[in-house]
């Protein structure tokens, strides 16, 4: 059946780049291939319809969309059955590179800043596109944009000054 071929080139294509934005939005190796794997779940039975357009595009607004309901349930994942280890005191970003303090950066933006950032800078897409995966206006996306950077930097720039880097705060 040549549809079964196709949703799997997609996925062999595709995969890699749509787990990394599943990774950037929830911060999560684990829970970004839960993520990647039940939207590609229910994309699967949709595959026909859904290949006759935009995959990539129908696929990244369904990551968003499926993400968001998943920040919306109360149970946010695991409860540890052990104590956690007494991190007070110690610098647990000293040894993180820039790369990981990015990445830190991203996951404590909100949600719907977070779907922004990832969408515009990390899948390139326009305002208008990423408005149209959002369903909301250009003008909210550039908004949540600027907000976003605007955090993103005042906490990189305090962690590289935290490690007695020389930053420029622009």
């Amino acid at each position: 059946m040549r549809r079964e071929g196709d949703f799997e080139e997609f996925v062999a294509a595709r995969g890699p780049r749509l787990l990394r934005v599943a990774w950037l939005l929830t911060g999560d190796e684990h829970l970004a291939e839960d993520l990647l794997q039940t939207v590609l779940a229910r994309v699967w039975p949709k595959w026909r319809r859904v290949s006759d357009g935009n995959p990539d595009a129908y696929v990244r607004k369904a990551l968003v969309n499926t993400y968001a309901s998943w920040r919306q349930r109360r149970w946010q994942g695991e409860v540890p059955h052990d104590d956690l280890p007494d991190v007070t005191g110690t610098d647990v970003f000293a040894a993180v590179d820039l790369e990981h303090s990015l990445a830190a950066a991203i996951r404590l933006l909100p949600p719907r800043q977070r779907a922004v950032v990832v969408l515009r800078y990390f899948e390139d897409l326009s305002v208008e596109e990423t408005a149209g995966v959002l369903n909301c206006r250009p003008g909210t996306v550039k908004s949540q944009s600027a907000k976003a950077l605007r955090t993103m930097r005042g906490r990189l720039t305090a962690a590289l000054a935290d490690e007695g880097e020389p930053c420029d705060s622009r």
